[in-house]
């Protein structure tokens, strides 16, 4: 199983872990509430996982220019 971490905004990976099991209490999934982890969580047919998550670049553009966080998605 590997969990991969992109930016919800411009789609950058910023990171993986691969191991054979997690627990969501180690990942803190256990913080969110369903309709989050139905937001933030995807699957796909290889058990895989993908989280949605902010970059920093994106997150310093938000700061700067909060109406970006109407958008789906950045350019940059």
């Amino acid at each position: 199983m590997v969990i991969h971490y992109i930016c919800r905004y411009c789609g950058k990976h910023l990171g993986k872990l691969e191991g054979t099991s997690f627990q969501s209490e180690q990942l803190g999934f256990h913080k969110l509430t369903e309709e989050e982890r139905s937001d933030m969580i995807e699957h796909d047919q290889n058990g895989n996982l993908y989280v949605k998550t902010i970059c920093e670049d994106c997150y310093e553009s938000f700061q700067k220019n909060a109406k970006y966080y109407l958008n789906d998605y950045i350019i940059q």
